[in-house]
């Protein structure tokens, strides 16, 4: 029998990971809460399980006999990786590092003194709140410290919109407590890397499109490459090793927010245990050649791994988002097919009689557009065409 690989997650943008476990001749064990999840149909085995019960995913872990576990594109499933890993001695982050890069209270913690981020304060109540808002000074970011997807994170610029700030956070947590974060003035960016062995195998930024909506700030798109001077490239490399020996992330892929902020400097927004959304791996592959879902499963198993480029190709990505609530009436499959005939790779999650909302989050996108040596106006435009179908 050959090697069996649990992954935590049947969303969107676990069914690549999925699907390049099969090609690479896996059983592949798909774990996620009940419901209507592309993963399933690809998987060779379900497990309906939340991902975020260890103890649960562990007894189904051992049941299957796996060999390696992983996930993508989210955080939530990254602390019972930590617990299984540390269980069955699997390859993979360790439960503590994992711990820490889950909670960002926890994480701004840890960066502390040694990473460049923002200051902060730990709040547990409303009063908590207003009073760390006026130590730190507005503008400020109050964040819930337990989820992804820019769920439960507003940027506020007066006191008057705090509370509101404040119940979206305990809305969207489960944690008895939140942060409240002095605001950082500068041009966002992404960074994703690769950590194998103790050494950092793979980084590389890139450029970061996002979607304003009601000060909540959503992930939208990435390009590749990113133009950077030998000192900003230095300035990455050296925050990024801070990262991983503050937080002991190991044995994974690092997804990381970045400021740049005057001189050449970043100021470090969060980093993930798992390599980012928003089509960052097929980017990866793009750009560089560098098959990134098969390094993420081949680091899971214990497998050798293979970071060399083979290419360098300029290459862009968007989500698709309604401008409306509603529900999906039809597709125009010959305007779809009259977009990709322009080069774009076009992938859409949707389908006649689904339901779909004005975003409030990442995982409220509808398909996204992948365009090879494509500027961002050409992309918009095929977006605009995508949407007009």
């Amino acid at each position: 029998m050959g090697k069996t690989l649990m992954i935590l997650g049947a969303g969107v943008y676990q069914v690549p990971l999925i699907q390049k476990a099969k090609q690479l001749g896996l059983r592949t064990v798909a774990v996620s809460i009940p419901g209507i999840f592309p993963g399933f149909a690809y998987a060779d085995e379900v497990c309906l399980i939340d991902t975020r019960d260890g103890d649960a995913v562990l007894r189904a872990a051992e049941r299957f006999r796996i060999d390696g576990i992983v996930t993508t594109g989210t955080d939530v499933a990254v602390r019972t990786i930590g617990a299984v890993c540390r269980a069955m001695g699997l390859p993979g982050i360790s439960a503590e590092a994992a711990r820490i890069v889950t909670d960002k209270a926890e994480m701004k913690a840890a960066f502390k003194g040694t990473v460049r981020s923002s200051d902060f304060e730990l709040v547990r109540s409303l009063a908590e709140a207003e009073a760390a808002a006026r130590k730190l000074g507005y503008p400020v970011v109050m964040k819930a410290c337990d989820v992804s997807g820019s769920r439960g994170i507003t940027c506020v610029s007066s006191p008057e919109a705090l509370e509101a700030a404040f119940a979206a956070s305990v809305e969207a947590s489960k944690r008895d407590y939140y942060i409240v974060e002095k605001y950082v003035e500068g041009h966002e960016i992404g960074l994703d890397a690769f950590v194998a062995g103790g050494r950092i195998v793979y980084a590389e930024p890139h450029e970061k499109y996002v979607f304003h909506r009601d000060g909540v700030t959503i992930p939208a798109g990435h390009s590749y490459p990113m133009e950077q001077s030998d000192a900003l490239r230095e300035e990455i490399h050296t925050q990024l090793e801070r990262i991983v020996r503050s937080t002991g992330m190991d044995n994974c892929a690092i997804n990381a927010d970045l400021f740049l902020l005057p001189g050449d400097r970043i100021s470090v927004i969060e980093a993930g245990g798992r390599c980012g959304a928003t089509c960052i791996p097929e980017l990866i592959t793009l750009h560089t050649g560098i098959d990134y879902y098969a390094q993420m499963i081949r680091c899971a198993l214990g497998e050798p791994l293979d970071f060399a480029p083979k290419q360098d190709v300029p290459c862009i990505a968007k989500l698709l988002f309604s401008d409306r609530n509603g529900k999906v009436t039809a597709m125009d499959e010959k305007g779809l097919e009259a977009v990709r005939q322009q080069g774009f790779e076009i992938s859409i999650d949707v389908k006649p009689g689904d339901r779909v909302r004005v975003p409030r989050n990442g995982t409220d996108r509808i398909g996204h557009v992948i365009g090879i040596r494509k500027s961002e106006k050409e992309l918009d435009e095929a977006i605009g065409a995508v949407l007009g179908c």
